[in-house]
């Protein structure tokens, strides 16, 4: 087979794809050797005999299955962490998740009447505060303070 390289460089020109992406037809080297020109080239391309390779991916299927079992709570060991505890789970993000939650449930009581205004701006300046660790520690304070004024 003759050398092909300037017939390869053309035809990656004319595909806009890279050298290694060009395909020859192994049967018409011949016909290829003689085509010199840009022209030629198109003409090759057209008949079929030059063609550009498809871009190969990088598979995601290994990652999906790894996504799945993450899902599950699996793979996530101390092996598998790199970055901080902080940085897996910020402070912040806790405190936002945790303020949201116990206002959420502050203006349910206070809608519903068990607590009155006065009660409500105690608690939220409570909550506000940092006072309480969840909701449940928040109503089991409330259930106390009810106990005592009885």
């Amino acid at each position: 087979m003759s050398d092909l390289r300037n017939q390869k460089t053309i035809a990656a020109k004319v595909l806009k794809v890279g050298v290694h992406r060009v395909w020859f037809d192994p049967e018409a080297a011949g016909e290829i050797a003689n085509a010199i020109t840009r022209e030629d080239v198109r003409e090759l391309i057209s008949s079929g005999v030059i063609k550009a390779h498809p871009v190969k991916g990088v598979s995601r299927g290994r990652a999906r299955k790894v996504d799945v079992k993450r899902a599950y709570g699996h793979r996530k060991g101390h092996g598998s962490r790199s970055g901080a505890k902080g940085a897996r789970n910020p402070r912040k993000q806790q405190w936002i998740k945790k303020i949201r939650a116990l206002r959420r449930r502050l203006h349910e009581l206070k809608a519903d009447g068990t607590l009155d205004k006065s009660a409500y701006c105690t608690m939220y300046r409570k909550a506000k505060g940092g006072v309480y660790r969840n909701v449940a520690h928040m109503e089991a304070h409330i259930e106390s303070i009810e106990l005592k004024e009885t």
